[in-house]
């Protein structure tokens, strides 16, 4: 495995649990904080399933969360995932996530990651076995992304950062 930076997901629960408590919120009224984040998306969306308290407070005992999940506490807090990276983490410049309004939702564009990762991957002349073990993860994992919605946000910082690239490089907000 090649010396990457890796997220530290402590860091970033307790960054969102202190300014949650700061902030005077319980778990719930925290939720629909988060939520409310895209209010007119969801007034568009009402199928579309609320964010659950109860999951939030117990991320911290799961020890990780998806890249998607993981951008409604990130948009909260006006950070970078490259922000909680611990290790020796590349310079990829501009970290800034992209501003979402109320009409929208940042989401991971996980096939776009895919593309630039077996771009390089190419370029550099591995396989995906070669290029998982680099990562630290398994090759199916990498391959995956290409139709995947969900990942783990360890995993995809590991890859931006293998990339020398913002996170931000592959986050969009969406109006769906």
């Amino acid at each position: 495995m090649s010396d990457l930076a890796v997220f530290d997901f402590n860091a970033f629960v307790d960054a969102f649990d202190t300014q949650r408590r700061v902030r005077g919120l319980g778990w719930y009224e925290f939720a629909d904080e988060l939520w409310d984040q895209s209010v007119d998306l969801n007034a568009r969306r009402p199928d579309d399933h609320c964010l659950c308290g109860g999951a939030i407070s117990r991320l911290r005992a799961r020890g990780a969360t998806s890249c998607q999940y993981a951008l409604f506490m990130l948009r909260w807090l006006g950070r970078a995932p490259e922000e909680f990276l611990t290790g020796p983490a590349r310079d990829v410049g501009d970290t800034r996530l992209p501003h979402a309004g109320p009409d929208s939702r940042l989401r991971w564009d996980l096939n776009e990651l895919h593309c630039a990762l077996n771009d390089q991957r190419q370029c550099d002349g591995l396989a995906w076995a070669a290029l998982a073990d680099e990562i630290g993860c398994t090759a199916s994992r990498l391959t995956n992304l290409r139709t995947a919605r969900l990942a783990d946000l360890g995993l995809t910082m590991r890859i931006t950062q293998w990339l020398s690239k913002p996170a931000a490089a592959f986050i969009h907000p969406m109006q769906w």
